[in-house]
C-alpha cells in the first residue's frame, strides 16, 4: 500500500476500519500449471487463514493479509501431493506457508479491484498483482455473524520462486510448465 493510503487506512475515522477474518470453511486457493505441455493439472490448498483491515468508506484504503499452508495442497493424486510437497517443489516442512501482504489496492470500477503485494513462496519473496473481482457487499448469514465475499486471480511464473524442478520429455518439451495461474475464492468475517 503507498505511504499515503497506509497512512489513510491507520488515520480513518472510529468505526470505518473494521476487521475481517478468512473463514477457511467457505475459502479456496486453486491453481493450474500445464502437465507434459498438453493439458492443465488443477490443485487446491486449504486451511486459508488472515486478515483485512477493511476501511469501509474507502476499499482502496483497506488492507489484507493472508497464509496458505503448503502441505495442504491436493490434486487429486497421492503420489503427486507428496512430490509436490518435497524439497523438489514446496518443500512444506521447511516452507510451511505461502503468504500474500498487500502494499497498495486500486479500484478498477464497480465490485472490481488490482491488489498489488508481495507473495512469498518457497521462502521467496516477489511483487504480484491480483486482479479480484465481484467484491460482495456485505450481509448477514442465518447466525448473525456479517461476511464479505470476493473472487481473485493472479498468473506467477514459478521458477521465480525456487520452484525449478522439472523433467525432459523424449518428444521434446518439459514435463511442468512454468506459468502457474492462481484462483481465490476468499470469504470473510467480521470480527
Amino acid at each position: 500500500m503507498t505511504t499515503s493510503a497506509t497512512t489513510a487506512a491507520n488515520t480513518a475515522a472510529p468505526g470505518t476500519v473494521t476487521t475481517w477474518n478468512i473463514d477457511p470453511a467457505h475459502s479456496a486457493a486453486e491453481f493450474k500449471v500445464k502437465h507434459m505441455m498438453i493439458s492443465n493439472v488443477k490443485g487446491k490448498f486449504t486451511g486459508l487463514s488472515g486478515v483485512l483491515k477493511l476501511d469501509e468508506t474507502d476499499y482502496t484504503h483497506s488492507v489484507v493479509e493472508a497464509s496458505i499452508p503448503t502441505a495442504s495442497i491436493s490434486t487429486g493424486d497421492e503420489k503427486r501431493d507428496g512430490h509436490l510437497k518435497s524439497a523438489d517443489f514446496f518443500d512444506a516442512e521447511k516452507f510451511p506457508a505461502m503468504t500474500f501482504k498487500s502494499k497498495n489496492i486500486d479500484s478498477e470500477g464497480g465490485p472490481n479491484y488490482s491488489v498489488a503485494g508481495d507473495l512469498t513462496i518457497h521462502g521467496v519473496t516477489k511483487s504480484v498483482t491480483l486482479a479480484v473481482e465481484d467484491v460482495s457487499q456485505p450481509s448477514k448469514d442465518p447466525w448473525g455473524n456479517t461476511r464479505l465475499g470476493l473472487s481473485g486471480s493472479t498468473k506467477i511464473n514459478r521458477k521465480d520462486f525456487g520452484l525449478v524442478w522439472n523433467s525432459a520429455l523424449e518428444s521434446g518439451g518439459v514435463l511442468v510448465g512454468e506459468d502457474v495461474t492462481i484462483s481465490l475464492d476468499i470469504q470473510f468475517v467480521k470480527a
